[in-house]
């Protein structure tokens, strides 16, 4: 049974920096892809960003050129380094994995799915 697990949210206020830190287990051998998404109050669960085992990261254009969305496959773990932040970027973050092909930004992707961690950005 695959477990994911994220850490690192909290309060900060406008213009900091926070990292996001996740870890899947209960699977032998790495996942595909991994990525982040988010859901803020009264709104959607929506993509922030993504990275397969090979290519390019993938990142919402809300989040390009502020977040770095980094693995480490031997540790099946994924970052989401977030600077700059904003008050827009208050959510809970959550941490999904997959081996399936399917568009990174789509939530249907993805199998596996943490608890999420809450982020509040104060202006």
């Amino acid at each position: 049974q695959v477990h994911v697990v994220e850490s690192g949210g909290g309060l900060v206020q406008a213009g900091d920096s926070l990292r996001l830190s996740c870890v899947a287990s209960g699977q032998t051998g790495g996942f595909d892809v991994m990525a982040w998404f988010r859901q803020a109050p009264g709104k959607e669960r929506e993509f922030v960003a993504a990275r397969r085992n090979w290519g390019s990261p993938y990142y919402a254009d809300s989040v390009k050129g502020r977040f770095l969305i980094s693995r480490n496959n031997a540790e099946r773990a994924v970052y989401l380094q977030m600077n700059r932040l904003k008050a827009d970027d208050t959510a809970v973050y959550y941490c999904a994995a997959s081996n399936r092909d399917g568009y990174t930004y789509d939530r249907r992707t993805y199998d596996y799915w943490g608890q999420g961690t809450q982020v509040t950005v104060s202006s």
